[in-house]
Formats: C-alpha cells, structure tokens, sequence
C-alpha cells in the first residue's frame, strides 16, 4: 500500500503537471448499478453526478492529508482519491484503445506515447480524466480496492475519510511529548499494530514502521507501555528521516507502485528491514539475522538481535 512518501511523491508529480488544467472528459469501468458503496464512483448513480460536477473544471491545488489525495477544483468541490494497496496515479498522453490497435476493449487497453505502458502495472486504468491540452491524468489499481469520490470543500474536513486522522507523521509539531501521547491511547497493543494506526499518527505504514522499528532498536510486539524513555526518543527521532528518506528516493516499488510518470519509486533498494527476511543485519556491530512474523495479520520484519 501506498505509504505517506509515496502518496507525497504523487502529490508533488500531479503539482507538476496538472495544475491550471480543465477536465474536459471523464472515463471509468467501476460504476455498478447498486455499489454497496455509495458515495463513491463505483457506485453508478454517484458516478453520474460526479460527472456533472466535475466536467469542465480547473484543477487550482493538489494536497495531501495522511494517506489521501486532495484535488481542489476551481467549482468549489475537492476530488478526494486514496490509492489503496495497489493503486497509483499517472499523467500522460493516454488514449482508449480502439480496434484497429489490435485490443479489446478492457479496462487496461489504454495506449500513449511513452514507455510507462510497457510496464504491466501500469495497465490497469480504471479511471481517466482527460484535459483541455490533450493529456491524461489516469488511475492504475489492479486489485480495484482505490477510493475516489468527491466533497465540497466546506464537507471534505468532517468527511468520514479525513474526519478521524490523527496528526500527519511529518508534521513539525509533532514532538515528543505529542507522539507520545498519540502512541499511548493504546499502550497495551503491539508497538507494529499502533504505529499503523492511522487515527494516532496518519502516514506511516507497513513498510516504515519496520524501518524505524528497527532504526529504534524496538522489537516489533513490544508494547508502548513498555518502553523507556531513551526508547520513546529514539523512536520519535526515527519517524521523521525514515519519510523523509522514503521521500528523497521517490517512494517505494517493492510491489506496484509508480510516480505520475510511471516510473518506480527507489527506495525498495534502501531497506534496512522490510521484505529483508534471512538477510545479515545491516546495523554496525550487529551479527543477527533479519527475522519475519505477523502481528495482528501484517508482516513485521526485524533482527532479533538488536531489537529488544
């Protein structure tokens, strides 16, 4: 699943490439007559009006709150889009394929002219807005499981997407006392399991809880009423330059993620834990092995040497 430096990444792509343009066509194989869920574009009546609503304006601003994509429009409505566990976002010159290109008429038969199409992960299109300048700006979600929906602006604050976030992990007013504090509300649950908790502190996922888990010297179910001071300290200072570095190498591509250009994300090469399972432990002075185990239904990934 996309992960705080990830969704940033996209923010800081569509930033580069859509602002100032009008949508001038929408396109999408997910609406269904009776979606169980209503209020988004899989929903066929949703769709309909979303339509309506979003035809025909400029895109003015692209942010980010925790996990989510916020689109502002220039008509008073916000596109909110969460890219879930196999979803990312793409602009480029996209066009539906049509017979004579030898494809049927599938949700990934989308052609353009760059080499992101080359990629497979790269073919599953499920939702296009096309733009007054010719470009495409194109949603890849093979397992389907992305949110896109629409709210006013006044609404998207309170929306029960953004309503119960906790404070975002890049935040510069989250110190150590606030971190703490967030942590805390659920002391006696494994320190993995709470750092995915997006109602305490939003952004940070399986992939860079490992990462400070073990820049923290933490063992993953460990506790947060277990530990001691030095180590709410280390963990707190781990947060921030583990995104941070998440963000400087452009996100991760361990699975399908991709930047707006359909290209991956680097930081998959810079692991010191994740998906490193029996691999020599990279910390100095350390001989232990990299260990895998589930914690409450998600990989932890650790060296059972360093982390105590």
């Amino acid at each position: 699943m996309p992960e705080l430096p990830e969704v940033q990444t996209t923010v800081n792509g569509l930033n580069e490439t859509v602002i100032g343009k009008t949508i001038t066509f929408l396109w999408s194989d997910l609406p269904q007559k009776n979606h169980i869920k209503k209020s988004e574009i899989k929903n066929l009546s949703f769709w309909n009006s979303f339509k309506k609503k979003v035809l025909g304006a400029t895109i003015k601003e692209v942010r980010r709150r925790g996990k989510n994509i916020l689109i502002t429009l220039d008509n008073g409505f916000t596109l909110l889009i969460h890219m879930k566990m196999t979803g990312h976002i793409m602009v480029g010159n996209y066009r539906k394929a049509t017979p004579r290109d030898g494809k049927e008429e599938h949700s990934w038969s989308w052609w353009g002219d760059t080499t992101a199409l080359q990629d497979p992960f790269n073919r599953f299109i499920h939702f296009v807005m096309k733009f007054s300048d010719g470009t495409s700006f194109a949603f890849c979600d093979a397992r389907k499981f992305g949110t896109v929906t629409l709210y006013t602006n006044e609404e998207i604050k309170n929306s029960k997407h953004l309503k119960d976030l906790g404070p975002d992990a890049l935040d510069n007013d989250i110190d150590l006392r606030t971190f703490k504090a967030q942590i805390m509300k659920r002391k006696n649950t494994p320190i993995k399991t709470v750092l995915l908790d997006q109602t305490l502190i939003t952004g940070i996922g399986n992939i860079y809880s490992d990462e400070m888990l073990f820049l923290a010297d933490i063992h993953p179910l460990r506790t947060p009423l277990s530990l001691s001071e030095t180590e709410w300290k280390k963990l707190w200072k781990s947060m921030k330059p583990v995104l941070e570095k998440g963000l400087r190498f452009g996100g991760d591509s361990t699975s399908d993620y991709r930047n707006v250009y359909g290209e991956h994300g680097n930081f998959h090469h810079a692991h010191n834990a994740y998906r490193k399972t029996g691999k020599k432990c990279t910390k100095k002075n350390c001989n232990g092995v990299i260990k895998r185990i589930v914690v409450n239904a998600r990989s932890a990934h650790f060296c059972e040497t360093h982390q105590k």
